[in-house]
């Protein structure tokens, strides 16, 4: 227990900007070169069809399954193992860190199951036009087998990084996605695999993340996966659920929006020009998730300082640190969107120069989006704040608010007067809405926090003390 004793002090004392800084780099290394990787992949496949890519946009929406199971299990479990190693609960930390681990394993194998049996449905379930189902097929095939290692892979890097050890988590992040890049050209061209190929690279390079991140979790200052501490129980789930709700929500609503693009960008598409509509929103969802991964990094590097300090009543620390990582995402995001809005044609033309109509969607899809972008840091920022101190239903609103709330919304409402126009600007549109939906939730925690008021989460954590 000493070297969790010495992380207590270290989360506790440091001084805050420092401490987020060196906690966010690796997260943001992590999440960045993740993201690159999925680019990669889009920018690989584009050099066979435009088909190819759409039938990797089409796999984008099972990914997005994948993180929700992987992101509710991580947080969930995270979160709690965060506050309980605050307040210096180490035998608790433990049990959680197993049942974490091992549910999302058990969720993995059923969806591998399910997903292969219904293979053709699932795809066009998923919104795939007829003549990429073979593809997207394809893609899935080995995305699905690698299902169990995926989203137990996701929880271990949430559980590590919300324990204040990122750096475990983005060297096997970071060295998956290595391996992916160096895989895909092998396994696409060299061995003429095609989609089946990149398929078999990220399943490959996800397993050896695995392996990597399990590692990891053995290390002195790590809380250690047991078996013998896999005590599944409605308490702990009950813990699970109130700290990866919102994350679930989220990544549901990322799943179930990602569906509604397809079918939408199909749908609207020119007339004869489905796969080029549809792979164009793939590709600019992969580019901007490649910026957003940054501020979801730098954010992530904010939430165990926030966990710690929360659980040890260090409320101004708390604070401090939420005012700190909104300055600093915002600013980097108004960058990020500016840069992409002047160089958006030239963005979209590295996936697939061949295809003059999927530049074209993409360009002008990419420009609605980053006229707003950088409105998207109050929401995520406030939204990990909650998440973290266990105020579930807020954290679980402004969670569903961007895709659920209010994308869905603009996706079926602007198309209808608007066309494929309303297509490309109802991003942009759910991002204005989400930021509005914030404003208030934020002002509200951090005078409460500026007070050093107790919150129910916390008296219920002083209770169980």
């Amino acid at each position: 227990m000493a070297n969790l004793e010495d992380k207590y002090h270290e989360m506790t004392e440091t001084p805050v900007p420092q401490l987020v800084v060196r906690l966010a780099i690796p997260s943001m290394v992590s999440m960045v070169v993740t993201a690159l990787y999925n680019v990669v992949d889009a920018a690989f496949v584009g050099h066979l069809s435009t088909e190819a890519t759409a039938g990797i946009g089409i796999a984008f929406a099972y990914m997005a399954f994948i993180q929700a199971i992987g992101f509710f299990f991580g947080h969930g479990s995270g979160n709690y193992i965060s506050r309980a190693l605050g307040a210096r609960q180490f035998s608790q930390a433990g049990n959680m860190a197993a049942v974490g681990f091992f549910s999302p394993i058990i969720v993995g194998v059923a969806s591998a199951i399910i997903g292969l049996t219904f293979l053709p449905q699932l795809v066009v379930l998923l919104g795939a036009p007829t003549n990429v189902v073979p593809y997207a097929c394809k893609y899935l095939r080995f995305i699905l087998l690698a299902s169990p290692f995926m989203m137990s892979a996701l929880t271990l890097n949430n559980q590590l990084r919300l324990q204040g050890n990122a750096r475990f988590g983005m060297i096997g992040i970071v060295s998956s996605a290595i391996l992916n890049i160096a895989l895909d050209p092998l396994f696409i061209f060299a061995l003429n695999l095609g989609v089946t190929g990149a398929s078999l690279a990220t399943a490959v390079s996800q397993l050896f993340a695995w392996c990597l991140l399990l590692r990891g979790t053995m290390r002195s200052e790590s809380v250690h996966i047991r078996i013998s501490n896999f005590k599944p129980s409605w308490k702990a789930y009950g813990e699970i659920l109130a700290g990866g709700l919102p994350s679930l929500f989220r990544q549901v609503f990322n799943c179930t929006a990602a569906i509604m693009l397809n079918h939408a960008a199909a749908h609207y598409a020119p007339l004869g020009q489905e796969a080029s509509s549809v792979a164009a929103f793939a590709i600019v969802s992969r580019t901007t998730m490649f910026a957003y991964s940054l501020i979801l990094g730098f954010t992530q590097g904010f939430q165990p300082v926030c966990g710690f300090n929360y659980g040890a009543h260090k409320y101004r620390r708390v604070r401090q640190s939420y005012l700190f990582t909104f300055s600093v995402t915002t600013a980097l995001l108004t960058l990020l969107s500016l840069l992409g809005y002047i160089f958006a044609l030239q963005i979209i033309a590295i996936f697939r120069s061949e295809d003059p109509t999927l530049i074209d969607i993409g360009t002008h899809a990419l420009r609605w989006q980053c006229v707003v972008f950088p409105l998207c840091t109050l929401a995520t920022t406030t939204n990990m704040l909650f998440q973290n101190i266990r105020l579930t239903f807020p954290a679980t609103l402004l969670a569903i608010g961007r895709q659920g709330l209010f994308f869905i919304p603009a996706l079926l409402i602007l198309p209808r007067f608007c066309g494929l126009q309303g297509v490309e600007m109802s991003q942009a549109v759910a991002d204005l809405f989400t930021c509005l939906l914030a404003l208030p939730f934020a002002i509200w925690i951090t005078r409460k926090l500026a007070n050093q008021e107790p919150l129910p989460s916390q008296r219920k954590l002083k209770e169980e003390n």
